[in-house]
């Protein structure tokens, strides 16, 4: 066999090899797209109601129970900077309510509802 001929069985089993790599994976980057998504949010009025329950509505609430949760839903710090508050502000209660509820959309992707003790009160699903 001459070194032409192999090369070109190469370069066709390369070629077949790459199509039905794109062909398989195709699917799954589809399936990873359609899961991002669906990701869980909900809606401005679901979390009106959820922060009616938490701080009374008041979204610029900062920490009047004392239990070191701020803004209308109620952030820890920590979640607060794990869902990318900070990129808004140091602290929900500096943060609009649109940015609280933006933040709180990821929080609810991350953490599911149960970061909410009124979760029920919108109702928050996951």
């Amino acid at each position: 066999m001459s070194k032409i001929s192999r090369v070109s069985k190469a370069v066709r089993f390369a070629t077949l090899a790459g199509i039905v790599g794109a062909t398989v994976a195709a699917p799954l980057l589809s399936a990873t797209s359609a899961s991002a998504a669906s990701a869980s949010t909900a809606s401005a009025s679901t979390w009106d109601r959820v922060a009616q329950c938490e701080s009374s509505s008041n979204w610029a609430n900062h920490d009047s129970g004392h239990n070191g949760h701020y803004g209308g839903l109620q952030f820890s710090p920590s979640s607060w900077a794990a869902a990318g508050g900070k990129k808004y502000a140091p602290r929900a209660d500096h943060a609009t309510r649109n940015q609280q509820i933006q933040v709180a959309n990821k929080l609810l992707a991350m953490q599911g509802p149960s970061a909410w003790q009124c979760a029920h009160a919108g109702p928050l699903h996951k």
